[in-house]
């Protein structure tokens, strides 16, 4: 019996292998002989190198870089590490295939987890992430656990690891933590107990970065020189990656004739041909994604890379997917949309990692500087402490990892920096160490530089087109190590001045708020999340620090485990009537005396009493539909709901009914609804968008009449107020609606970080209204290019710091006015009141009585 199963373990599979590296012929004959020991057959190659797909069932290979993986995907073949085939050999049966895959982008594919004494609802969170990016978990610590998640070094498997010396890592739970962040595996020794670097080592010393694999002979897009090959041995040996290939160079290299016939002399030597056209080429060598050639073959399904691929083909001798590595692609002409007015520098990555960086930030179409100034407006480091970086905050530059500079080359488009992947910086890594490992978006390149498919492919580019349009692999894997990284928004809704609290007597007051670093208000507010809940309700904020694994993970793992989902729904309705799980037998068993039933009362036998029918099931009852939305509202300042959450949800659902609907802020709105003239933060940027003021006496006649009034009579009228601030409401909404939210467009507004109430709700108010919004600190340099006098004809334009009056703020004054001279403007420092008095009333004023040394006297 045991030689059966010993024989029979590979039964039924045909495999072929890849060699890599680390899969050498020796290794090849060794496995293959386990393979046809166990049952199993091996296929050779074919003659020119390729796979033959229609014959087998596995392909082992230890690396995605060979060219029929695309399709070996689409046709369901799975592609395993050898590794898989020796655990298949432990365990006496065929390991899972997920955990073994050679794809980089699973980031835990070798991994193997037990936990120790971590709470249950973290513990399911890490299991799950891990499993969805292809690790496994296993309950024992065994010889093939990898690695030991724990708090401390006291939990029975932590000690009975160590006492029979496996060889598995005991790390933090943090590890998992800033692996799911990003979305890449990073270096387990600073989380490493029993003395983990993380708790031990102050975040601001220095740290000895890793280098990454991925960027060997991926640097540059334009390289100088062809690197040797790896050993001075290989120098005279014949390459074989160019064997039966045709290679076409593109006009657009612009290379020497030397060089050419160098290249020519390579391929024609390692059996290729050079060709002239892109319908008969295998591989295109090009330098932009705009000539005719590239389109041409892209369409057609060819390999497409640059001269920094070929070169590495040629030092490597193997071939390598040009889409794997940013640099080996041909690069846009004129770069990504957005990054041409990008300013962007670079810290704490050093060596290859920076001249990397250097080159993507150039290939993107940004300017890249050495130093960094304050006309700087990204800041792209590897860590969050160094001195380029404390003066991004205090300049209100953007400081972002260096994911965000690779995803959006890769996918062709900027990436909004509220993605929290590209500001998490774990406290005691370096993030070169990740470098490199983003895939170009194929689907992408295709709908932006080659749009409409293929045009008349032949069999194998054909074949090739099909494999990339059936499969979705690569966007699968990006959404799970994109979900399992992506956190919530970088920022929050702000809710500095609540609604139920109004402008006070003075006029001056606004309600108090805690101050914040300035780096957080880096996103315009218009993009950020808008806060859903109760009118009156202010919400309480959690620390991301305070908040629990099981939050962070559950909520970064919604879209990557719907099969667990479905599967714990099943597991609910299991011990349906106490004995055991639902379905097979039993579920066989009631669908056959139902099916019995149903016969035996449509067809009764002679001389048998009809059964008598079984009582119809009482239908559902309908749930009562909603009228459709016929008025959307914000409402501001009103005090009917204040304290009171349940008659909030009362009147708002009576509202409903009548097809009035209230929306949070930031989204449209038919009307603006407020007891008086308030100077609220909703107010100000509803008010600017040019919206209609409604007496709240209009919801409060909706509410009591269940009866919906004509708007037009409840048009809010302040004659007190109005006097007060000294406008008319009907003109300011008239005003705003022709301003279309540009009333300060192009108008510079500087803000302390320190001023009362904080800067958020300034910031909102001003942006609203398409102003230029910074925050201006002890550190600020200048940030106004200077313009010629005589370009001024109507004398210098001004600039505005909103500032009060203390001595911490004072002493700001004076670089504030000699920055703005510098710079040919007029300095205005002035009271917050200013800018809200220009929003109130919709038009660009001033007055003496605005300035800070005047206003607080």
């Amino acid at each position: 019996m045991a030689d059966h199963e010993e024989s029979s373990l590979f039964g039924l599979c045909t495999f072929v292998f890849v060699p890599s590296n680390d899969l050498t012929d020796t290794v090849i004959n060794e496995l293959s002989q386990s393979i046809v020991k166990y049952g199993g057959q091996v296929c050779p190659r074919k003659r020119n190198g390729s796979l033959p797909l229609a014959t087998i069932t596995h392909i082992v290979s230890n690396t995605i870089e060979f060219p029929q993986y695309d399709t070996s995907t689409t046709m369901m073949i799975p592609v395993v590490k050898s590794k898989w085939i020796s655990a298949s050999l432990a365990k006496g049966k065929q390991a899972q295939i997920r955990p073994y895959t050679p794809d980089p982008r699973m980031i835990f594919s070798d991994v193997t987890l037990s936990c120790a004494d971590i709470p249950d609802s973290d513990k399911d969170a890490i299991i799950g992430a891990t499993m969805a990016m292809g690790g496994m978990y296993s309950e024992h610590v065994t010889k093939l656990t990898t690695h030991i998640c724990a708090l401390s070094m006291g939990h029975p498997k932590v000690r009975m690891a160590i006492e029979k010396k496996h060889r598995c890592s005991i790390v933090l739970p943090h590890w998992f933590d800033d692996c799911f962040k990003l979305g890449k595996r990073i270096v387990e020794d600073p989380y490493l107990l029993p003395d983990p670097e993380i708790l031990r080592v102050s975040p601001g010393r220095s740290i000895e970065p890793h280098e990454s694999p991925y960027l060997d002979g991926a640097i540059s897009a334009r390289p100088d020189y062809m690197s040797p090959p790896s050993s001075p041995g290989e120098r005279e040996l014949k390459l074989t990656v160019f064997g039966e290939k045709k290679i076409m160079f593109s006009k657009d290299l612009e290379i020497r004739g030397r060089l050419r016939d160098i290249l020519t002399g390579l391929v024609t030597k390692a059996g290729g041909q050079i060709t002239d056209s892109p319908h008969e080429c295998d591989w295109l060598v090009c330098r932009y994604r705009d000539t005719k050639e590239y389109i041409q073959a892209s369409k057609l399904g060819k390999t497409v890379g640059n001269m920094s691929w070929l070169f590495y083909l040629i030092q490597h001798d193997t071939w390598s997917n040009p889409l794997h590595r940013l640099l080996h692609y041909p690069e846009p002409r004129n770069g990504i949309p957005g990054f041409k007015d990008m300013r962007i520098s670079v810290s704490n990555y050093g060596g290859e990692a920076r001249i990397y960086l250097e080159n993507l930030i150039k290939c993107a179409g940004a300017t890249f500087t050495k130093t960094m100034k304050a006309d700087n407006t990204h800041l792209v480091t590897a860590r969050d402490n160094s001195e380029k970086c404390e003066a991004a905050r205090d300049w209100n530059i953007h400081m972002v990892n260096h994911l965000w500079i690779e995803e959006s080359y890769a996918k062709c488009e900027m990436q909004t920096l509220t993605v929290s992947k590209y500001t998490h910086f774990p406290p005691r890594t370096n993030l070169s160490e990740i470098m490199g490992q983003t895939f170009l978006d194929e689907k992408k390149l295709q709908a932006l530089y080659f749009p409409g498919g293929p045009e008349k492919p032949t069999v194998a580019p054909g074949r090739k087109r099909k494999a990339l349009e059936m499969t979705d692999e690569n966007f699968a894997v990006e959404v799970q190590s994109s979900s399992a990284a992506a956190g919530r928004p970088a920022r929050k809704e702000f809710d500095i001045m609540r609604d139920m609290e109004v402008e006070t007597a003075d006029g001056a007051e606004l309600p108090a708020q805690s101050n914040r670093r300035s780096v957080e208000f880096a996103t315009p507010a218009r993009g950020r999340h808008v806060r859903s809940g109760k009118e009156n309700e202010t919400p309480s904020t959690v620390p991301s620090s305070g908040r629990s694994a099981k939050d962070k993970a559950l909520g970064r793992l919604s879209t990557l485990a719907p099969d667990i989902a479905l599967y714990e729904k099943e597991k609910k309705r299991g011990m349906k009537d106490g004995h055991g799980p639902w379905g097979g037998k039993r579920a066989a068993d009631l669908i056959e005396r139902e099916h019995l039933n149903r016969r035996r009362t449509s067809s009764p036998t002679p001389g048998e009493d009809k059964e008598p029918k079984a009582e119809k099931r009482p239908a559902k009852k309908a749930r009562p539909t909603l009228p459709e939305v016929d008025i959307r509202v914000i409402l501001t300042g009103f005090k009917r709901w204040v304290n009171d959450t349940h008659k909030e949800d009362a009147d708002r659902k009576k509202l409903r009914d009548m097809g009035i609907a209230v929306v949070q802020d930031g989204q449209p709105c038919d009307y603006l609804i407020a007891p008086q003239l308030v100077r609220t933060v909703k107010f100000l940027r509803n008010l600017s968008k040019g919206a209609v003021v409604l007496s709240s006496n209009w919801i409060e006649e909706c509410l009591d009449t269940k009866q919906v009034p004509a708007p037009d009579n409840y048009i809010l009228k302040d004659t007190e107020n109005e006097k007060r601030f000294g406008l008319k409401l009907e003109t300011s909404i008239q005003r705003a609606q022709k301003n279309k939210g540009q009333l300060l467009a192009g108008i510079p507004i500087y803000c302390t970080a320190g001023i009362k109430n904080g800067i958020e709700s300034y910031q909102a108010i001003a942006e609203a209204n398409s102003a230029i919004f910074m925050v201006y600190g002890p550190k600020s340099g200048s940030t106004i290019r200077p313009t010629k006098p005589e370009d001024d004809e109507l004398g210098p334009e001004p600039v505005y710091l909103l500032s009060t009056s203390t001595p911490e703020e004072k002493k700001l004054w004076k670089r504030f006015e000699d920055m703005a001279r510098k710079g040919n403007m007029e300095p205005r420092v002035v009271a917050s009141d200013w800018l809200l008095d220009v929003v109130m009333k919709q038009e660009v004023s001033f007055d003496m009585k605005y300035l800070v040394a005047h206003f607080f006297v």
